[in-house]
């Protein structure tokens, strides 16, 4: 007899950084290896990530948002560009490809933030629906993007705000996109249970 093996979906996943500098190299980009690597520690999932640095343009981070969906990347995750300044247009620029808006999203990224810092009733970011894609806006700091994708736990390991992540799954699996399967160590996501897959029996 054979050890039971789990089958797991292959994923595609767009990850978008947003910024004048980092994309004219006047320093180095930070978050997108931020988004690789908790990705890549919270997905049990083999993943392929089709990368974007982009200016803060809004016409440009529309392009770059169709074309990851015409990829097929059933998740797009995009940092940077989410405050009040004059540049920051991401939400603008997602907000104009979006077939559905998934406020959700948006309003617990802030909840999270407000633990931190009052300022953070500033912060724009948003999440929509594009075909088959989830789009979702995160901050531009690699802790940030930690916080709320992740939540916050006690020195147990208990959750005390659940991060945003805890939902994509479903979501994605509502949408008609791969079955997605997280760490419960790093992110544990939810869903009812006559949405979880049974894992593959053992062979003979």
């Amino acid at each position: 007899m054979s050890e039971s093996t789990t089958r797991h979906d292959a994923v595609k996943i767009g990850i978008v950084s947003v910024s004048d500098r980092a994309s004219a190299g006047v320093y180095a980009d930070k978050g997108l290896p931020a988004l690789k690597d908790w990705l890549g520690r919270a997905l049990r999932n083999p993943i392929t990530f089709e990368e974007r640095l982009i200016p803060d343009e809004q016409t440009g981070i529309s392009a770059a948002l169709i074309a990851l969906v015409h990829a097929g990347c059933s998740l797009v995750l995009t940092t940077g560009g989410t405050g009040p300044a004059l540049r920051d247009v991401t939400p603008e620029a997602t907000l104009a490809v979006a077939h559905k808006e998934m406020p959700g999203f948006g309003e617990q990224m802030r909840q999270i933030s407000l633990r931190f810092v009052p300022t953070a009733i500033l912060s724009r970011q948003c999440a929509v629906i594009r075909d088959k894609s989830l789009i979702l806006n995160l901050p531009g700091q690699p802790k940030s993007i930690q916080e709320t994708l992740e939540g916050l736990k006690n020195e147990a390991g208990e959750v005390l705000v659940a991060g945003i992540f805890a939902a994509v799954p479903y979501c994605v699996d509502l949408i008609g996109g791969p079955y997605i399967e997280t760490d419960p160590a790093v992110c544990k996501a939810f869903r009812p249970k006559s949405a979880i897959r049974a894992t593959t029996p053992p062979s003979v």
